[in-house]
């Protein structure tokens, strides 16, 4: 039996909740799944997994291995990484979830230069704000917007977006220029972007010098995805806070205009996020390293 690959097998089990989606992700057959974490758990002389119709549980041995187990994988996944990253190109398939405003106007557009630097790497990209399952999906990392709270996710900060406060035309001519934030919470509407992880309505912080404002908005619509959020204030949905890479046409067609131009908006962070159990290999390092460098050029950039 070959040990290590019986540990790799056991612990995506785990990491999947039960033996055909650990197949699955491994992309080999349930019965060899089966297979490898029966001649572990005989070869260890005690069981590992309670097996149900649905899924599995850890056992008190099986939770004590799967601890140890990952993280034997993740030390040896990393010393085979800092000896070789250096001499072999990057390679395989990279699974990344992002935003659609990223995907459309920073990503994609260059994906042609990261494909001349890393030819060898094939790019999957889940685009949309949604919850994602990291372990299930076989997920390798995302680009997120604002401080992540699963407490499971590694996150390092790679960004900051500037953001201004806008509208459309048929908006203003329907509800008049808002004066201050608080009217954001009074005469007039906002677009609500609803956090698909806490499934609460964003509030939006301004800043003038003198005093600081946090509004919790009134809307009509809200929606938990970036381009939506864009297209709802371009139908004339209400105001809302964007970044500028990703107005910049329609500011300059006439499509949107600046409002509370005196006030300031909040930066809001750009993090990675892994899940602990997943090794950062050197794919994943030199995509983020790539776009990092593509997101601190687009939130430099100005109206």
């Amino acid at each position: 039996m070959d040990q290590l690959a019986a540990m790799r097998v056991f612990a995506r089990v785990v990491e999947t909740g039960n033996f055909t989606r650990a197949a699955n992700a491994l992309n080999i057959p349930k019965t060899t799944v089966t297979n490898m974490v029966q001649g572990l758990e005989a070869h260890l002389r005690t069981t590992l997994l309670n097996r149900t119709t649905r899924r599995v549980m850890l056992t008190t041995d099986g939770a004590l291995y799967y601890e140890r187990a990952v993280q034997i994988i993740s030390e040896l996944d990393e010393l085979d990484g800092s000896l070789s990253s250096a001499n072999v190109q990057p390679s395989g398939r990279l699974r990344v979830e992002m935003a659609g405003a990223f995907a459309d106007t920073i990503i994609i557009p260059n994906l042609c230069d990261f494909h001349e630097k890393y030819p060898q790497i094939q790019l999957d990209l889940g685009v949309g704000d949604r919850l994602v399952d990291y372990i299930a999906e076989n997920v390798d990392c995302a680009l997120r917007v604002g401080t992540p709270r699963d407490q499971s996710l590694i996150a390092r900060k790679v960004s900051e977006l500037e953001l201004v406060t806008c509208a459309s035309p048929s908006y203003i001519e329907k509800f008049g220029m808002p004066g201050q934030p608080e009217d954001l919470e009074g005469d007039h509407y906002c677009v609500g972007y609803l956090n698909a992880s806490s499934g609460q309505i964003m509030t939006m912080d301004f800043d003038n010098g003198v005093r600081s404002v946090e509004i919790a908005p009134r809307y009509i619509v809200s929606t938990n995805d970036s381009r939506t959020y864009q297209t709802a204030v371009l139908a004339g949905m209400g105001v809302a806070q964007l970044a500028p890479f990703t107005i910049r046409d329609e500011i300059a067609k006439g499509n949107l205009v600046l409002v509370l131009t005196e006030w300031k908006c909040e930066p809001m962070p750009v993090y990675v996020v892994y899940p602990q159990t997943k090794h950062v290999t050197n794919k994943v390092r030199v995509f983020v390293d790539w776009a990092a460098k593509l997101l601190h050029k687009s939130a430099l950039g100005t109206l």
